[in-house]
Order: C-alpha cells, then structure tokens, then sequence
C-alpha cells in the first residue's frame, strides 16, 4: 500500500479520536501463565496494522478479549495479532514484555511493534498497545472508554512509555516509521 494512502488512514483515524479526554486510568492486570507460542505468521504488520486499526471504538472491557465483549490492553493485542499474524501470545502485559522477541530502540519502532508503559508509577509494565506508525499506537486504555489511537509525543504517554518489542518477523515488518 503506497505511503500517501498509509498517512491518509492514519490521518483519518486520528481525526476520528481527536476528542480523546484526560489521561486514562489503567488496572493492572492479574498475572496468569500463558506460553508464548508463535504459529506459522503468515500475516504481516500491514495486516496487524489494519486489524488494530479496525477495532478503534471498540468498548474498554477489563479482561475482554474480543469486539463482541470488548478489549482489554493485553486482550486487543492478543486477538490483533491471533487473527492477523497467527502469533499467539501471552495474555498479560507482563507476559507479553518477557516473551520472546527482540527490543527495539524508541528511534526504530516499525508498524506491528509492542509497545510498553508503565501507568501505574515506577518501572513496571501495566499497560501495552500496538505501534501503527508515524508516532501513533493502538490501545485500550481505560474502563469506561474505547480502543483508540493515541500519540507516543503525549506527555503522558511519553512519560510511562518503557520498552518495545518486535514479535513479527524481520519479513513482515511494514517499513513505515
């Protein structure tokens, strides 16, 4: 898909969430064990892109791992990259930060990268979304609200922002930063 037509649904969608209010306020999520077990990704970050993007205004639901029952941060992650890439992970946000995957630098973030906060103060992972590009996530950040498409120069997001991680393979990365 050419650039222009990228920036342009990125532009759309973005125009769509502008209205976003104050900070959300993020549980923290109940650890669970959950194997990281990565199929055959047929899919791409294209693919996870559009997937994530399609589900912005879907209703925050703590625990919810679907659009019929609503997302979670870790449950929009989940099924964005189940059904887009064939890549099952974890089902925490702690998890997910130690499942296997290479770190990427905040400067080489790529469309299908995980990204990692910490909303609840100090170091530790609570909350997590997925990069799309042009310094802008896909995430369901609160009860209350709805997946929505945030920017990583928000002072708040920027602030709790702590790591990233690639789960998709070198091949199925999108090339758009």
């Amino acid at each position: 898909m050419p650039m222009p037509v990228r920036i342009s649904l990125l532009a759309c969608c973005a125009l769509l969430v502008a209205c976003a209010g104050s900070p959300p306020q993020v549980s923290h999520e109940h650890s669970r064990v959950v194997a990281f077990s990565p199929m055959a990704a047929s899919g791409t970050a294209e693919d996870v892109l559009f997937s994530a993007l399609g589900l912005v205004g879907t209703p925050y639901r703590w625990g919810g791992n679907t659009p019929e029952s609503g997302f979670d941060c870790s449950g929009l992650i989940g099924y964005v990259y189940r059904g887009a890439a064939g890549v099952v992970l974890p089902r925490t946000t702690q998890e997910m930060m130690g499942a296997s995957g290479a770190r990427v630098g905040r400067d080489a973030l790529r469309s299908g990268d995980l990204l990692f906060f910490a909303t609840n103060g100090g170091r530790r992972v609570s909350h997590a979304g997925i990069y799309v590009g042009d310094g802008r996530f896909v995430h369901a950040p609160s009860s209350g609200g709805t997946v929505r498409l945030d920017s990583l120069s928000n002072n708040y997001w920027h602030k709790s922002y702590i790591a990233a991680k690639r789960v998709l393979g070198a091949e199925s990365l999108a090339s758009n930063p």
